[in-house]
């Protein structure tokens, strides 16, 4: 594995090919949009600023890790070389599917194809490949520079070569690789996102406000971030997505998305990304400021 492709360059894009291209692989991070792209160059060299900043990173590894990363607008052009591409776009099934379509027509017939995906089949987007024992699931943790896990997802005919050279890869960037089988949500979704779900349950139905939630599960259970702030962080978005995929894939009321979830989404308030969620986002503030919607909860 020398060439790894990364397709779309949003948080989870730019993270994931800010990791490869700091341990010496050479990235090609792809994205239909230019602005998207340079925007995540921009990301990736405020993120290597502040490694430097903290003494974890040399002014010459900053520069040999950007020097790593070409970007590219065509994904034909930009996987044809590459050994492994990760797919980290929306988590929108017909989307996935259509890439993997197309890298299944360009990529190398060598190449392991994978995907980012916090919740979508694997066997499912095997489906539409020709190389169904070349396709995993490589669920990163956000932020990926930073964050450990990476939840390795067998589909149905993922092969035991495939599996093992994705859990030695992840080991290569210092990451802790965790096998999982391919049912909806994996294991870190399937746990948190009920939890995400039963938080926003417990302000719905007036249990408490939105600080004293998360102060109980901070300070009583040890969490660093609070279930809201959390999903505040993730994308109140990307939560709903992944509550609809384990509705859907079990039949379970359990899963059911909250009615304060959806509407929050429906009216544009995703978390942090879009400046307000359970807590309000201004730029340049740490201060966590609760969401005068939710400040009488």
């Amino acid at each position: 594995m020398k060439q790894i492709a990364v397709i779309g360059s949003g948080t989870m894009g730019n993270g994931i090919a800010h990791t490869f291209a700091q341990f010496n692989y050479k990235v090609n991070l792809v994205d239909i949009n230019q602005p998207a792209l340079d925007k995540a160059i921009q990301t990736i060299t405020k993120n290597l600023d502040r490694q430097v900043a903290k003494g974890t990173l040399t002014e010459d590894q900053k520069a040999a890790t950007l020097n790593h990363i070409t970007t590219y607008t065509s994904i034909k052009d930009g996987v044809q070389s590459a050994d492994l591409i990760v797919e980290a776009a929306t988590e929108n099934i017909d989307l996935k599917l259509n890439i993997f379509k197309d890298l299944d027509a360009y990529a190398p017939a060598h190449a392991i194809l994978a995907s980012n995906t916090s919740s979508i089949s694997i066997t499912q987007i095997a489906s539409v490949t020709g190389r169904g024992d070349k396709v995993i699931g490589m669920h990163f943790m956000n932020p990926v520079p930073v964050m450990k896990l990476v939840e390795v997802i067998r589909g149905y005919a993922t092969s035991d070569e495939t599996t093992g050279t994705i859990m030695s890869l992840s080991q290569s960037l210092e990451k802790v690789p965790v096998e999982v089988n391919d049912y909806p949500g994996f294991v870190a979704n399937r746990i948190l996102m009920p939890m995400i779900n039963e938080a926003i349950y417990t302000l719905y139905e007036g249990v408490a406000g939105v600080h004293e939630i998360d102060t109980v599960m901070k300070l009583g259970m040890a969490h660093p971030m609070g279930p809201l702030q959390l999903a505040d962080f993730i994308g109140l978005d990307v939560c709903l997505a992944i509550l609809k995929v384990l509705h859907d894939g079990f039949g379970n009321p359990k899963y059911a998305p909250c009615p304060l979830l959806v509407n929050m989404v429906t009216a544009g308030k995703k978390g942090a990304k879009s400046g307000e969620g359970f807590y309000k986002y201004t730029p340049g503030s740490k201060e966590l400021v609760v969401s005068d919607k939710f400040k009488n909860s």
